[in-house]
């Protein structure tokens, strides 16, 4: 897994070798990272949480999550996972298109049941636990596509289409005894997406209030109170705790110096990159590379 990809606000999957949309990633927070940023993509995602304990947000929604729990990530939808205290957390992540399910006609399928939920006008539940009484059917239809793609028998992509049309049966036959959150107005979370596509652009050069604020259409006091009310941090602190995650994965993905790391991740000086390195981690970056076991660059 290409976890500096993995980790873009907007993530885009490399396909699967066979070009069949449906990919799956084992993770582990805090092993593989503490934390995977807000971020958003045009695929669907569910997030199978296998064991520990750890927490979701969906659309700035936080959900503590359990051993068998299920996060429902629907397109479009800002979604953060972390650590929760000092637990850690086995789960998979699994990601397709929606397009899968599309047929090349017109077919009301898509149009009744799929497309809403790719316009974003069909609320799916987000927190998916035992005791929801479709739960079952849910985790079935994910544990049988897990278990043909073990072996990958000749035509399991067809039982891999058959189980997600289950899946969504179950969702939308069930829906009076489903709920989920109301939503965040669509202007604002249109508007939350846009600086972090900029964001994810723009992070590894020279970037001031004054560019994302003008990028985005905004004051730099209304883009200041928007971006500290939605995302709960001044924007500068927001970009160097990205910088500093950006530079933590590639310190364990590459044998790039920590100079040219520190550089490549927006940060021009070495000692403060260091320091506030040191202030999130608390190791310094070389440390940091040496206690993973990844050899660093001469």
């Amino acid at each position: 897994m290409n976890i500096i990809q993995y980790e873009n606000y907007q993530e885009k999957r490399e396909q699967d070798p066979s070009g069949f949309p449906y990919l799956t990633y084992p993770c582990t927070i805090p092993l593989d990272f503490s934390k995977v940023p807000l971020h958003w993509h045009d695929e669907m995602e569910f997030i199978y949480i296998k064991k520990g304990t750890g927490l979701v947000s969906v659309d700035f929604v936080p959900y503590e999550v359990h051993g068998g729990d299920i996060i429902v990530v629907s397109p479009g939808k800002l979604h953060t996972i972390e650590k929760w205290k000092q637990e850690s957390m086995e789960y998979e992540n699994i990601i397709f298109d929606l397009n899968l399910l599309r047929s090349r006609h017109p077919d009301i399928c898509w149009e009744s049941y799929f497309s809403p939920i790719s316009r974003g006008q069909k609320n799916l539940p987000v927190h998916m636990t035992k005791d929801i009484p479709f739960y079952s059917g849910i985790a079935s239809c994910l544990d049988q596509i897990d278990q043909v793609r073990e072996t990958f028998p000749e035509g399991y992509e067809l039982l891999i289409k058959g189980k997600l049309m289950e899946l969504f049966f179950l969702f939308w036959s069930n829906e009076a005894s489903s709920s989920s959150p109301p939503p965040r107005p669509k202007k604002e979370l249109e508007r939350t997406r846009q600086i972090l596509k900029y964001v994810e652009q723009h992070y590894n050069r020279p970037l001031s209030i004054e560019d994302v604020s003008d990028a985005c259409g905004m004051s730099q006091s209304h883009f200041m109170r928007f971006f500290k009310n939605t995302i709960g941090m001044p924007f500068t602190a927001y970009l160097n705790d990205y910088r500093l995650t950006m530079a933590s994965r590639l310190l364990l993905s590459s044998e790039d110096s920590v100079l040219t790391i520190a550089g490549d991740t927006g940060f021009n000086n070495l000692s403060y990159f260091n320091r506030i390195f040191k202030e999130k981690f608390g190791i310094t970056p070389r440390e940091f590379r040496r206690h993973m076991d990844i050899p660093p660059s001469s």
